[in-house]
């Protein structure tokens, strides 16, 4: 069986708006590593919805990019892709897949299938994951920013604190 890791850039307000972190070649290289590292990436649907609208097309040159970027999006279109969704059914971008019925056990099912783990990138997903208790490890790469809006981390709450033990943390040149 895999592992379950949520891992997300945040700001120290706790802000996970895509466009407050630091997007450059050292944050992508370390978002490059976590793919690598994993058997598949789990979105929901908006994630995923923004993730196809904008790296297909990097992966196919269609968009000027850095090459940490470039490099990104075409790892990114090989790796399966699965996306939690109760509203959509079709998902033409390359090796993407539904996730359907009921939640926890499709998670347990997917992680039990992928033993190099699954990353997951989608902070609406991670609350209900989170409540189902299903996420086994969280990679945070937290921005020295202070954004003053959301998105926030588990905005909606959890049921109870979610008591976590550090590892490592590993500071980036960027200040990340």
């Amino acid at each position: 069986m895999g592992l379950l890791t949520f891992s997300i850039n945040v700001t120290l307000d706790g802000c996970v708006d895509h466009q407050e972190g630091i997007a450059d070649d050292e944050t992508h290289a370390f978002f490059t590593r976590l793919m690598d590292e994993g058997g598949a990436m789990l979105w929901g649907r908006v994630t995923y919805e923004m993730m196809e609208s904008y790296w297909p097309a990097v992966a196919r040159g269609d968009v000027e990019a850095a090459p940490a970027i470039r490099e990104w999006a075409v790892k990114l279109e090989s790796k399966p892709k699965y996306v939690a969704s109760s509203t959509r059914k079709d998902f033409p971008w390359t090796n993407s897949h539904r996730v359907a019925g009921d939640l926890r056990a499709a998670i347990q099912e997917l992680k039990d299938a992928t033993p190099e783990g699954v990353l997951l990138g989608s902070c609406r997903l991670a609350t209900e994951l989170d409540r189902l208790d299903l996420i086994d490890e969280y990679r945070f790469l937290v921005h020295p920013r202070i954004a003053g809006h959301g998105p926030t981390l588990y905005e909606s709450g959890l049921a109870s604190t979610r008591r976590l033990e550090l590892i490592s943390a590993t500071p980036l040149r960027n200040g990340s």
